[in-house]
């Protein structure tokens, strides 16, 4: 079955129930099934063919949402754009996409290519809410792509991820095996964090389930609290510093959120001391997933009875495969420190004209995920850092993240970046940036870690910034944060 299918099928089953919140305005399931219709059908009436890219530039919101699920049907692929993007990273990734069409709500990039169709938010307006909407059905191969997602926040290479409808279907089944066991009609799935990233996961589970979902323009933490009471939702999704930002709200502890069954999280590792908090503040409902863009989400998952072990992402997905390998790919034991791979049908078919790359990524069907891990004895698996932000200091190898878990485990840091500088001694310097949420000394951060690390791994350096840069799916660009202080050093001196 694809994709326009299940939308038509939703459609069936719950008709004149709400899918869709935003803003004040509500949008059915027999309403959405009828606008994707609309919008999947003009796309293909103005010039393009089943197979072509689009370039998507939507808001948080309902007309997002529509687009995506109209090109579902139309058979035409996704290729998202961040409005945050600079013109030449969107020229970049229409170019590259070979996109023939574009549907924004935001200025186009004067140098953007000649497209086909350009659509914008009074086009949308236009088509979607009015006229006949017979059904728009283009069937293509399980195997072809369906959205294209580019990666590189935290590389700096843009690539874009291919992905098929047979990987979403696996997406879709992971998530509701594991993830969202319990979702059911009725519900409401809150989402908070941007649809263009994981939050737009949420959606298909929710729309097959019968679910209604609360989507907000932009994440706001008080606001976020009072949706949560208000909605009286089931389900959300955060990455960390939303998390640590709500629990530092006034009223958090005044929240009626009794209807939270999962409160789901990921993008980045998470402070035990802002998770112990937030099980006492919302009760047993933290559900940690662990993907990424060439492995959609699940490839492992920590429930949320499973918290007391925060600092594990927790156990394959049940139609997911996961292990340890050397740099000979051969398999190591529990305990042994190596790079995370797996294998499954949700993994991306290629990147996008990379063939070279693709090769290097995905070997004898497991994918080589680029993060470093073990697993334990029980089947858990602790991820310890990225391969290409290991630092070397005095020949010893030190994990970024191994730092930053201590320095985390301060009740006043949010959260943690730390770097290696070059330095002629020894090689590099451990340098730390921390954000924070209630005040402390540097010194005292300092002498925090000194106590908790081995002397080879204790930061030399630190400072406290007000807010760490992230990519715009929430991971912090370690690779910004060392740039920012590989140019202060290398300033001259005034």
């Amino acid at each position: 079955m694809d994709i326009g299918s299940l939308v038509r099928a939703s459609a069936r089953r719950f008709g004149d129930a709400h899918a869709l919140d935003c803003d004040g305005r509500t949008l059915t399931f027999a309403e959405f099934d009828a606008a994707t219709d609309r919008i999947g059908s003009s796309l293909l009436a103005n010039g393009l063919d089943p197979g072509d890219r689009v370039g998507v530039m939507m808001p948080n919101g309902i007309e997002g949402l529509v687009v995506y699920y109209a090109l579902a049907k139309a058979g035409l692929v996704r290729v998202p754009l961040n409005e945050k993007d600079t013109a030449e990273t969107m020229t970049f990734k229409l170019e590259d996409a070979d996109c023939r069409g574009l549907v924004h709500d935001g200025p186009v990039p004067t140098d953007a290519p000649a497209l086909v169709h350009v659509g914008d938010a009074e086009w949308i307006d236009r088509t979607a809410w009015t006229g006949a909407s017979a059904p728009c059905s283009e069937l293509r191969h399980p195997e072809a792509p369906y959205r294209l997602g580019y990666t590189g926040g935290t590389t700096g290479v843009p690539k874009a991820v291919c992905l098929t409808m047979r990987g979403e279907h696996a997406e879709l089944a992971n998530f509701l095996i594991d993830l969202m066991p319990d979702l059911r009609p009725g519900d409401t799935m809150l989402h908070a964090a941007p649809i263009i990233h994981a939050s737009g996961a949420f959606f298909l589970p929710t729309l097959v389930r019968g679910a209604r979902n609360r989507i907000m323009t932009k994440f706001d933490a008080s606001t976020w609290l009072e949706e949560l009471e208000r909605t009286q939702a089931a389900y959300t999704f955060l990455v960390p510093t939303m998390l640590a930002l709500a629990l530092d709200e006034p009223n958090v502890t005044d929240v009626d959120a009794t209807a939270l069954r999962r409160l789901c999280w990921g993008a980045s590792p998470i402070s035990p001391s802002v998770a112990a908090e937030a099980e006492e503040t919302f009760g047993q409902v933290l559900a940690q997933t662990y993907g990424q863009s060439e492995a959609p989400m699940t490839i492992s998952v920590l429930q949320p009875h499973e918290h007391d072990r925060v600092g594990s992402a927790g156990r394959p997905y049940t139609l997911v495969d996961v292990a340890v390998m050397d740099e000979d790919d051969n398999p190591l034991a529990a305990g042994e420190i190596g790079e995370v791979v797996t294998r499954g049908q949700h993994l991306m078919k290629e990147y996008w004209k990379r063939p070279e790359l693709t090769a290097e990524t995905i070997r004898d069907g497991w994918l080589h995920t680029g993060d470093l891990g073990y697993v334990d004895d029980e089947g858990f698996l602790f991820l310890v850092d990225r391969k290409n932000d290991l630092i070397i200091s005095g020949g010893s190898n030190v994990y970024p993240r191994e730092v930053e878990d201590a320095l985390t485990s301060h009740p006043a840091v949010r959260e943690a970046a730390v770097v290696g500088v070059p330095d002629d001694t020894w090689g590099e310097l451990i340098h730390a940036v921390v954000a924070l949420r209630s005040a402390a000394e540097v010194d005292e951060l300092l002498e925090h870690a000194r106590q908790r690390l081995p002397r080879y791994a204790r930061p030399r350096s630190l400072e406290i910034w007000d807010d760490l840069p992230k990519s715009p799916a929430g991971k912090i660009l370690r690779r910004t944060v060392r740039d920012v202080e590989v140019e202060r050093r290398a300033a001259p001196s005034a």
